[in-house]
């Protein structure tokens, strides 16, 4: 059905041109673009929303085949020929009766990114970044990762024909490396963080002239993630929720969604114009974000001696880590740390409560809820949602000491 879907005629994406988000200046979208060179900021896809707007019903689009791709309209790739699509997006948003009346809430939800390609929500914005690079005649992609990103560009790279090469850390999940490595990835182990695979690949994509997709540093896997936002404002009959809970490592998914939020408004598609507080949770052993904005900071300090069993929070500093404050300040939201042992805590707590085994990083957005009701900084009639990042079934090399005797 997809495929029938995308080769209908008429589809036309609304992308006009692509500005730093610092500076202002703008690039052309069909040329490859990575971030600014004068001001060093990630860019951001605009598009013509008022035509987007005269010309696609709000309501049809949930009569379309199921899938993040179904929003193509705003979506950066012109010819629908070039998405790479592995069935992506549309994932549950579940009700959490049992974990709501635990805590006095009475709409507690979680949306449960576990069954996207590759059990995570890297899947979306690798989705539209290898998409993107795939219409701009890109054939070599190479990624820094602490794990689920890697094995999600080179799914998508196979899917595309192209080469994959991916740098993460020698102590990231197995499930990651096995799976990067089956798609045809050449897998780099590095003895560091992900910022010193960072440093690797970028040299690499220097010298060989690999086209780098990492977090923030090209314009299209945000615009992937967005579409969490959309799907959000959808299932609650175009509202927006009060309180989001969303877990930060390189922080795409909340800027990307806070850009959703945008678009919806200026579209005029939502009934209600007020946004949610967003709230960033963050592992206790690396929390830069936590840090700047308890300081009101405008950026990030690099985390020195990042640790936590959550790999996907273990990202010292993010590239964009001026717009995740952003958003959080103008959110009115908030910026949480957790500890290890309470994401090991709420792990437990969802797979007994709720029958959902949830990722690590998963599981701390339920931890700092606990310490926002503690707070009563959350209110018991208000719609939370929780983000289930990936599932726990990546882990099981990290989690088999603890419920394998």
């Amino acid at each position: 059905m997809m495929r029938h879907f995308l080769s209908a005629p008429g589809l036309i994406s609304g992308i006009t041109d692509i500005v730093c988000s610092d500076c202002g200046r703008l690039f052309s979208p069909d040329e490859v673009n990575t971030f600014c060179p004068d001001c060093q900021a990630p860019l951001l896809v605009n598009y013509d929303l008022p035509s987007v707007r005269q010309h696609l019903d709000r309501d049809e689009l949930g009569k379309r085949p199921r899938g993040m791709w179904r929003w193509f309209e705003l979506m950066p790739v012109r010819d629908p020929q070039n998405v790479v699509y592995l069935g992506e997006g549309d994932t549950a948003l579940l009700h959490l009766p049992s974990l709501g009346k635990k805590l006095g809430l009475s709409n507690l939800y979680v949306k449960d990114e576990s069954t996207n390609p590759t059990g995570s929500f890297k899947a979306r914005g690798l989705s539209a970044a290898v998409s993107k690079a795939k219409e701009l005649g890109v054939r070599k992609l190479i990624i820094p990762t602490a794990g689920n990103a890697g094995g999600a560009m080179a799914a998508y790279a196979a899917r595309a024909g192209m080469e994959a090469h991916v740098f993460m850390p020698k102590d990231a999940p197995v499930a990651n490396i096995i799976e990067s490595r089956l798609a045809g990835a050449e897998v780099v182990l590095v003895d560091g963080l992900i910022s010193d695979a960072a440093g690797m690949a970028g040299e690499k994509a220097r010298r060989e002239g690999w086209f780098d997709v990492s977090t923030f540093k090209e314009p299209y896997r945000m615009e992937g993630k967005k579409t969490m936002g959309y799907e959000l404002a959808e299932a609650f009959g175009w509202e927006l929720p009060e309180v989001i809970i969303y877990p930060t490592g390189g922080g795409t998914g909340l800027v990307a969604m806070w850009k959703a939020f945008a678009e919806l408004e200026a579209l005029g598609w939502l009934k209600n114009t007020s946004r949610p507080r967003i709230v960033s949770v963050q592992a206790e052993g690396c929390a830069p974000v936590v840090k700047a904005f308890e300081a009101g900071a405008a950026f990030c300090d690099f985390w020195l001696g990042a640790e936590t069993l959550a790999s996907g929070l273990r990202v010292p500093k993010s590239f964009a880590d001026a717009m995740i404050l952003d958003a959080l300040y103008k959110s009115h939201g908030t910026a949480v740390a957790v500890s290890d042992a309470a994401i090991i805590n709420a792990q437990k707590q969802i797979g007994d409560l709720e029958g959902i085994f949830p990722a690590p990083e998963g599981a701390a957005t339920y931890a700092a809820l606990e310490t926002l009701v503690e707070r009563k900084w959350v209110q018991p009639d208000e719609r939370v949602i929780l983000f289930n990042t990936g599932s726990g079934l990546k882990y099981l090399d990290h989690l088999n000491s603890m419920y394998v005797n």
